[in-house]
């Protein structure tokens, strides 16, 4: 009984062992890409948490304008302080439910691990400068314009082709979720969509991210 159990201990801590080995190796793992050529004019920033990669979208006009559905939920997009576009891609029940580390509940995070709708979340930030926790890259037009479209395809769209919002899920007080295109599951997490975000928009990156270890070892790793 005891070698069952210890069996059984070792197989609890290997699979987590051999997911993030996996996931390290996937960041090195060259993912196919668009080739976009021109000069990088866009400043794009990655904001990481400790579970996870947010985008960070310059608000211009042209972005005000096509994501001015997410005004109508009570983004405030139109601020004058706004600079940044906040976008997020994650698990419905966990991403809308868990504030920070310590409101994990195990039946959202069972639900993630097990497989769970996928939903974005839209929201706006000021001047931030350079922080630790932030990471910048930088694309040309063709660029940027590929990383928005790969955003707006994420969002799912009813049959007048408006996104779907979900009224009254908020991790602030100015911020609002979509139902997205996919499902969230141990296979494709929050940061694998980041990386397939980034490889539609032309950059090298990991095939497989599903870490925010993994993105950041393949933004140092592509010298993104």
């Amino acid at each position: 009984m005891t070698r069952l159990f210890l069996r059984a201990l070792t197989v609890l801590v290997a699979l987590p062992l051999v997911y993030f080995l996996l996931a390290l190796l996937g960041a090195l793992w060259p993912g196919p890409h668009a080739d976009l050529d021109g000069a990088a004019r866009h400043r794009v920033g990655l904001a990481r948490g400790p579970i996870h990669y947010d985008l960070l979208l310059p608000l211009t006009p042209d972005s005000r304008r096509r994501f001015a559905f997410a005004g109508a939920q009570g983004v405030p997009l139109s601020h004058p302080e706004a600079d940044w576009l906040i976008v997020g891609w994650g698990a419905e029940q966990f991403y809308t439910g868990t504030g920070s580390l310590a409101d994990m509940a195990a039946g959202p995070v069972w639900r993630a691990i097990s497989g769970d709708r996928a939903v974005i979340r839209l929201d706006v930030a000021g001047s931030v400068g350079d922080q630790p926790w932030l990471h910048w890259v930088f694309l040309n037009d063709a660029q940027l314009e590929a990383l928005t479209r790969a955003i707006e395809t994420s969002l799912s769209r009813d049959a007048g082709g408006k996104p779907i919002p979900l009224p009254g899920l908020h991790l602030a007080t100015h911020d609002a979720f979509f139902r997205a295109e996919g499902r969230f599951d141990l296979r494709r997490t929050c940061n694998q969509w980041i990386g397939e975000t980034l490889r539609a928009a032309g950059l090298p990156f990991g095939r497989w991210t599903p870490t925010p270890q993994a993105v950041s070892l393949s933004l140092w790793w592509n010298r993104l």
